[in-house]
């Protein structure tokens, strides 16, 4: 322990000094911390760790808005729809592709496969369903609805068909020959499936509900979402199902256009050519009747098909869920698996025990296991990954993006970047050390870099990406700015991949200077004399001046106007207070100065004053007008080089502890008794006087030229005829600061 305690002893003094100059750490060590960032070639652990993904491929590129449906043929052919031309797409097992047909109608949103290979695809908007086979295409149904979102083939062999805007489901037997086989009361139905009893499920829109068909015009609500839309279907081995539900950051759209534009989500800004149809308030209800009744109102008639790119409009709502992955239990029982209020799920695959599933953001695949922690296994980065298959050597992801169909294999790859959200420092900072964990067997490495900038988001202002730092603890050669932005680059080989858990970065943020927000002056006492000028006898309320970093000035009574009015201790005590703020939460301390109206120089009063108040006695500051100021120092918490100072001024404050004097004169007249007062004051004005005869009442005399305003003031007035005999006159004035001045004389 002696021998290792020097080689610690400068790593603790420079922590302590790291400390003391208040050093902020920013760490990235969780998942959702992780998932914030951009991931190329990389996986998410649901434990919170970075690694290689999956091996992937582009095996298709459509040159279309969208992928709206992919199917495989027991030869093993791809069968790929897309959108906005109909145009529908063959892959062979070797992956050669050609166009294989283009239909009548823009939208080609669902394909099924018979099982003697024949494909079935259905168009919209007022489409058909159609046959093709060796790429001759044939009309096969026509149900008449304005959309055909999905088709189903049953075990025995029977064609099933969702449909908007009136929520159809379909049965179709055999060429030109199908019925309506259930009406939901839904604007649509956009999922279907069968379960392990061979029966058949329908996901519909806006009321998320889960039916299962059991016979013509017979059904069960399995389940009734808290979101609008049940997107995809899957059945599991042991009589439960898994689904896709969203469109739960919606708090308002309209039913046809919505259908279209689920398909790839609220981000994507390709779309079918729409029909609007507004669902009335009445049609969107938590609970429906399993079979309308023959005389139940239908939705609005649609308008006429329109041609534009961008849907109905689309409120969207903060801090709501957007979509869920729910369990259905084989007892009927509803668990949310997974949930998201930044993320629509749109699709969703089985594979073993795991469930695989497909969002808009970032195209991202995730894998959930039974214990529901989820993996990010892939980000495409290609826009919406809207469909998902699950083959036995790999996962196709359809994206929206070019109308591409990647192949992620089981195997990882051999590189990857994640590139980590941009760190705001509040201000300018100087960076310190880059330190990382991370597991990195034979033949693997992880090295990172890091660039700084001024703006918010990286652009060229931004300083280059640094030369890799391939060892932790290493310092940041940035420079310094006010955002940070790291990078981690991943390198495998022959299956292995490193393992990144954390990254921290120690900074030192600019000091700021605190800010001095308000000075008050006042009294100590909670009844402070206040003199009006329109007022006849004196007052008593709490008055106080304050000024704040706005240089307004307020009083804290509703009455009166600070112009006219001044404060005069009672006990003869001045309170300062003052409130004041530190971005960076330093401790801080205060230096109190006043000066005089006349004076150039601050003197102080209080230095390193660590409270918010300081209480003075009034008669350490002769009659005057005076100013106080407020220095607020951050230094307790920086070293002197850097320590910052704020202040402020508070307005001009009277301090006048001298009465006025007074001459008194009397002179006998016809009428009564004629008084004469004479006041005068060093400090403020004069404002009133009166007299009071015998311990009388007080009765107020006039200023002999109509207004008290001036440092000297004549006030007169007649009194009542006073009897024979001795008494007592006794006269005071007040000035402005609410000193009273006393004269007494005897009549005889």
């Amino acid at each position: 322990m002696m021998r290792t305690l020097p080689k610690l002893l400068p790593v603790l003094l420079l922590a302590l000094a790291l400390n003391a100059a208040s050093t902020v750490y920013w760490e990235i060590n969780t998942y959702q911390e992780f998932l914030k960032g951009k991931l190329q070639g990389l996986s998410l652990l649901r434990d919170g760790s970075l690694q290689i993904a999956p091996r992937s491929q582009r095996l298709f590129t459509s040159d279309q808005p969208v992928i709206w449906s992919i199917a495989r043929s027991p030869q093993g052919h791809l069968y790929v729809a897309t959108g906005h031309r109909g145009q529908v797409y063959r892959i062979d097992p070797a992956g050669k592709s050609e166009l294989y047909w283009t239909a009548p109608e823009p939208e080609v949103f669902a394909l099924a496969i018979h099982a003697d290979g024949s494909l079935f695809a259905a168009t919209s908007p007022d489409g058909k369903i159609y046959r093709i086979r060796s790429g001759a295409p044939s009309e096969y149904f026509a149900p008449k609805s304005k959309y055909i979102w999905t088709l189903a083939f049953a075990p025995d062999g029977t064609l099933y068909a969702g449909t908007g805007d009136e929520g159809k489901v379909f049965r179709i037997t055999a060429q030109g020959t199908g019925e309506v086989w259930y009406e939901t009361g839904q604007s649509n139905v956009t999922a279907l499936a069968f379960d392990a009893q061979k029966r058949l499920l329908a996901g519909t829109e806006p009321n998320g509900l889960l039916y299962r068909i059991s016979a013509k015009d017979q059904a069960f609500v399995l389940y009734d979402s808290t979101f609008p839309e049940i997107r995809a279907i899957i059945p599991s081995a042991d009589g439960g199902l898994y689904l896709a539900a969203l469109g739960g950051a919606f708090s308002k759209k309209q039913a046809g256009a919505a259908g279209a534009v689920s398909q790839i989500g609220s981000g994507t800004m390709v779309t079918a050519p729409t029909t609007t149809i507004t669902v009335e308030a009445a049609q969107v209800q938590s609970g429906i009747e399993i079979k309308p009744k023959a005389d139940a109102p239908k939705p609005a008639a649609p308008t006429t098909p329109q041609t534009t790119a961008v849907t109905a409009p689309i409120v969207e709502m903060s801090g709501v869920d957007k979509s869920a992955l729910i369990r259905i239990h084989p007892d009927l029982r509803a668990e949310t698996l997974w949930v998201s209020k930044e993320e629509n799920i749109y699709d969703l695959a089985p594979s073993g025990s795991e469930i695989l599933f497909a969002t808009d953001s970032q195209g991202r695949v995730y894998r959930l296991e039974s214990d529901r922690k989820p993996t990010l296994l892939l980000e495409t980065r290609e826009g919406e990954t809207t469909r998902l298959l699950h083959l036995s050597d790999g996962l196709l992801a359809a994206t929206s993006h070019n109308g591409s169909l990647l192949r992620i294999g089981a195997q990882p790859g051999d590189a990857g970047t994640y590139e980590s959200p941009v760190h705001d420092a509040t201000n300018t900072a100087r960076w310190g050390r880059l330190q990382w964990r991370a597991r990195t067997p034979a033949s693997a490495k992880v090295a990172l870099r890091t660039r700084s900038g001024n703006s918010s988001r990286p652009d060229k202002t931004w300083s280059d990406w640094s030369a890799p730092i391939e060892t932790t603890g290493a310092q940041i050669a940035s420079p310094n700015a006010r955002f940070i932005q790291w990078k981690a680059e991943f390198a495998g080989k022959s299956g292995n991949t490193p393992q990144l858990d954390s990254v921290t970065i120690a900074y030192l943020p600019q000091n700021t200077p605190p800010i001095v927000k308000s000075v008050t002056v006042t009294s100590q006492a909670s009844a402070v004399t206040t003199t009006k000028a329109s007022s006849s006898t004196a007052t008593n309320a709490v008055y106080s001046i304050t000024v704040s970093d706005s240089t307004e000035t307020a009083s804290t009574t509703s009455s009166g106007n600070p112009t006219q009015t001044v404060t005069r201790p009672v006990n003869g005590q001045i309170v300062i207070t003052w409130q004041a703020e530190d971005t960076d939460s330093d401790k801080l301390a205060y230096s109190v100065f006043f000066r005089g109206e006349e004076e150039s120089e601050w003197k102080l009063l209080k230095q390193n004053h660590t409270e918010l108040a300081l209480t003075l006695d009034a008669d350490v500051f002769a009659d005057g007008r005076y100013f106080f100021k407020v220095i607020a120092s951050d230094a307790p918490s920086n070293p002197a080089a850097d320590a910052r100072e704020g202040d402020l001024v508070s307005s001009l404050m009277l301090i006048d502890n001298t009465p006025p004097s007074i001459t008194l004169t009397t002179q006998r007249e016809a009428g009564g008794l004629r008084i004469v007062v004479d006041a005068k004051d060093a400090a403020s004005a004069v404002r009133r006087a009166e007299y009071s005869i015998d311990a009388g009442p007080w009765m107020t005399l006039a200023p002999e030229d109509g207004v008290a305003d001036t440092l000297q003031e004549r006030f007169a007035g007649l009194a009542a005829t006073v009897p024979a005999g001795e008494h007592i006159l006794v006269v005071r004035a007040y000035d402005t600061a609410g000193n009273a001045g006393l004269a007494k004389i005897i009549l005889r």
